[in-house]
C-alpha cells in the first residue's frame, strides 16, 4: 500500500481508503462491516472515511465499536458534518458544528478525529462563522485538520480568505473516469493552496466494474437493483455509457487488471489525489481494490481508456446531490 501526504499537513493517508456511505450505514450486516474493516487493515488500508449522517449515526457507531480493538494511532479517521441528523440539526452554524463534533466523537469512541470535513457548503450560514467554528474544533484538539466536500471554487476561495482560520488540507469531490468535472478548476485551485483530493465514487457506483450491461436489468443484489440505492445510480445507467464501459474490459484484461483496479489506478494517476475511497460489502472486494494503490498505468492504457469513454465522460463541473451555489457573509 502506498501512502500520500494529505495536503500540506503532517498526515499520511493510504492511497486507497475505506468509506461507509452505502454499506456500513445500514446496508450490510454488522458481521460484514467488521469483516471488511479487518480486511482493510490486512490490506494496508489505514484511512477510514465516514459521516455523521450515514445511517443517522449508525456508520459511526459501528466503527466506534470495531475500531476500539485497534490502537488509535494505527489508523486515520475522517468524518463529516452538514446533512440533517434531525429536522433541527443540520448545516454548518457554530452551534451545529460544536454539537455534531461531540456527537461524532461519542459514537466513534475517540477523543479526536484526524480529519473533520464539511459535507457540503452551507449557503445559509456566513462562511466566517463556519470557518471560526471549524478552527475552534482544531484548537480544542477534537480534530487534527479540516476539509470540505463538493465546494465550488467560489466557496473554496471564500473559506480560505477568512482571517486567522484553520487551513483546509483536503477536498472530497466525486471523481472517476466517467465524472471528470473537478479537473477543470477545483484540482488546480486546491493544489495552489496545499489541499489534496480525497475522491469519492471512483468506480462510478460500480458502473466502471462492467457489471451493468446495456439492455439488461441490474444484477440481483447489486446497488442498482435496490430501490433505496437506485436513485443515486440510475443516472449512470444510460446505454451509451454502459456500452463504452464494456470496451474497458479488454483494456483491463490486457493490462492484467480487474476493471475495478483499472478504474482506481486511473484516478490515482493524478498527483492531486491523495486517496480514493472505496466501498465494500465483502472482504475480497477490499483486498482486490487495495492492489490498485501499487499500479502505475502506462500512457497507452490511459489513452485507450480515454478513447473508449470519449463522448460519455462528464468533463464539465456539475453540482453533486445536496450542493448549492453561493456564499453568505456576515
Amino acid at each position: 500500500m502506498r501512502f500520500r501526504k494529505l495536503g500540506d499537513s503532517d498526515i499520511d493517508v493510504s492511497a486507497i481508503s475505506l468509506g461507509s456511505w452505502l454499506t456500513y450505514a445500514g446496508g450490510i450486516e454488522r458481521e460484514q462491516t467488521e469483516a471488511c474493516t479487518r480486511a482493510a487493515f490486512d490490506a494496508g488500508i489505514t484511512f477510514l472515511d465516514t459521516a455523521n449522517m450515514y445511517g443517522k449515526g449508525a456508520a459511526e457507531e459501528a466503527w466506534g465499536e470495531i475500531l476500539s480493538g485497534y490502537p488509535r494511532d494505527s489508523y486515520i479517521l475522517a468524518t463529516k458534518v452538514f446533512f440533517p441528523m434531525t429536522d433541527e440539526d443540520n448545516g454548518l452554524s457554530a452551534a451545529q458544528i460544536a454539537k455534531q463534533i461531540d456527537g461524532s466523537l461519542r459514537r466513534l469512541r475517540t477523543d479526536h478525529v484526524d480529519l473533520y470535513q464539511c459535507h457540503r457548503f452551507d449557503v445559509d450560514t456566513p462562511v466566517e462563522e463556519t470557518m471560526e467554528a471549524l478552527t475552534e474544533v482544531v484548537r480544542s484538539g477534537k480534530a487534527r485538520a479540516i476539509g470540505f466536500s463538493e465546494w465550488d471554487p467560489e466557496q473554496i476561495r471564500a473559506g480560505l480568505a477568512v482571517p486567522g482560520a484553520a487551513k483546509f488540507v483536503s477536498s472530497q469531490p466525486q471523481y472517476s473516469a466517467l465524472w471528470r468535472g473537478p479537473e477543470r478548476e477545483v484540482f488546480g485551485l486546491c493544489a495552489e493552496h496545499g489541499i489534496s483530493q480525497i475522491v469519492w465514487s471512483p468506480l462510478a457506483e460500480g458502473v466502471l466494474t462492467g457489471k451493468y450491461r446495456p439492455g439488461e436489468p441490474p444484477p440481483e443484489g447489486s446497488r442498482a437493483a435496490s430501490d433505496a440505492m437506485s436513485t443515486f445510480i440510475r443516472p449512470r445507467l444510460e446505454d451509451a455509457a454502459l456500452t463504452a464501459v464494456q470496451e474497458l474490459l479488454p483494456i483491463a484484461e490486457g493490462a492484467g487488471l480487474t476493471p475495478a483496479q483499472l478504474a482506481l489506478a486511473w484516478v490515482l494517476r493524478r498527483p492531486e489525489v491523495a486517496s480514493a475511497i472505496i466501498g465494500a460489502s465483502r472482504p475480497e472486494q477490499v483486498h482486490d481494490n487495495a492492489k490498485a494503490a501499487d499500479i502505475d498505468l502506462g500512457d497507452d492504457v490511459i489513452a485507450a481508456m480515454d478513447a473508449a469513454l470519449e463522448g460519455v465522460a462528464l468533463t464539465e463541473p456539475r453540482l453533486a446531490p445536496g450542493a448549492r451555489r453561493g456564499v453568505t457573509h456576515r
